[in-house]
Order: C-alpha cells, then sequence, then structure tokens
C-alpha cells in the first residue's frame, strides 16, 4: 500500500491538559501522492489538537521520491495506543487520490468518513493504462461506507486562487464531517502558524470552499 522501499517518521505532539471525551481516539488516515501537501496538512491537524488541549500522535510514510510516490500520514487524537492506526479503526480518510483512497480501505473502520479527491494522479509505481476509472472506484467506496464525500478538489483549489491549496479544501470539507473532533478557530490558528504568511488568504479561502462542499 505505501509504494517501494517506504520510510517511516514519527513524530508526537503530548499535552496533558486537556481530557478527550468523545471516544479512547479519533483516527485520520491520510493518503496521496508526494507534493500534495498531505504531510502538511497532518501536521495542521496535529498542532490543531494540541491547542485543543488533547493529545496527539502522528506517523507518515511516504516512498522513494517526494513526488510521484505513494504518501500517507495517520493522526492519532486522544488516548491511542502506538502512533500506526489498527486495521480497520480510522474513523476518517482523506484520500487526495481516488486510487489510493481504495488501497488504504483496510485501514478504515464499517461506516467511516471518506473524504476523496476525484482528480487521478497515478503514483510512479502505477501503470496509467491499468488506472481503474474513477466512478468504479467510488462506487467500491460507496459499498464499503454509505459516508462518502467525493469532490474534485484540485478544480476547487484553482478557483480559490492557488493549484497548492488543495490540500486545505480537503482539510475544510474534514472539517466539516460528521464527528470531526476540532474546533475551526483551532485549526485557522494553527493554519496561520504553519503556512506561509502571504498565502494564507488563499488557504482560508479554500479551507472554507472545502468545508462548504459538505454544507450543501
Amino acid at each position: 500500500m505505501h509504494g517501494l522501499c517506504p520510510s517511516l517518521s514519527r513524530k508526537s505532539y503530548k499535552n496533558q491538559k486537556g481530557v478527550f471525551t468523545v471516544k479512547l481516539s479519533y483516527d485520520i488516515y491520510i493518503c496521496g501522492v508526494g507534493g500534495q501537501g498531505i504531510i502538511k496538512a497532518g501536521e495542521i491537524i496535529g498542532w490543531a489538537a494540541m491547542k485543543e488541549g488533547l493529545d496527539v500522535v502522528m506517523s507518515e510514510i511516504h516512498g522513494m521520491a517526494q513526488r510521484g510516490g505513494v504518501v500517507s500520514t495517520e493522526v492519532r487524537i486522544g488516548k491511542a495506543r502506538g502512533t500506526i492506526i489498527p486495521g480497520g479503526h480510522a474513523d476518517l480518510m482523506m484520500a487526495f487520490e481516488p486510487l489510493e483512497a481504495l488501497r488504504a480501505v483496510p485501514k478504515l473502520r464499517r461506516g467511516a468518513q471518506i473524504v476523496v479527491n476525484v482528480t487521478p494522479l497515478p503514483p510512479f509505481n502505477i501503470d496509467p493504462r491499468k488506472y481503474p476509472r474513477v466512478d468504479w472506484i467510488l462506487g467500491e467506496l460507496g459499498r464499503f461506507s454509505g459516508n462518502v464525500y467525493a469532490f474534485d478538489a484540485d478544480s476547487i483549489a484553482l478557483d480559490a486562487g492557488h493549484p497548492l491549496s488543495m490540500n486545505m479544501v480537503m482539510l475544510g470539507a474534514a472539517a466539516a464531517t460528521v464527528g470531526f473532533p476540532l474546533s475551526q478557530d483551532a485549526l485557522l490558528d494553527s493554519m496561520r502558524e504553519n503556512l506561509p504568511s502571504r498565502l494564507f488568504r488563499v488557504n482560508l479561502e479554500a479551507f472554507k470552499m472545502g468545508f462548504g462542499m459538505l454544507e450543501r
């Protein structure tokens, strides 16, 4: 699932002041292809959780190439046991690439929230000629969970003002899903601290547009 010769790095964020009351942990699996801003999205979620007074741990898995290789981030908010989400436990998947969403299904619990960008970006180890149809991928996801939210996040990012804001479109949509444990205020504060100031307005617009996709 994680491409050729993956390397794993771990980061831990700890804050002992908060009490996570929703459940023992809320587990988020973020996946896609290098260069899509997946790691940054995970970091913003992690810092936002700290701002809410919650424990959070994060792990990253990425392939040989920064761009073009498969990338995933796992964020566990609350009293998680370990940095890696066990199979069948993720509450939310943010899939920046549709095929990677399908390949990550074993990570999810039944009925998980699935936010997926429908624009294909095949990783370097996938033959584009063998890439399945996106409507078929979405159908398979729908058979696993009734909570699939699919849209063209790349186009929304362009409308927001910058193609690289796609990760904030996805973050905004994720923040609007049922059960998401973090406030918009904490996420926006984290965005201010973790994104270039000159691009904050564009990323803020992208976040709002993504959030609005699920409010419709």
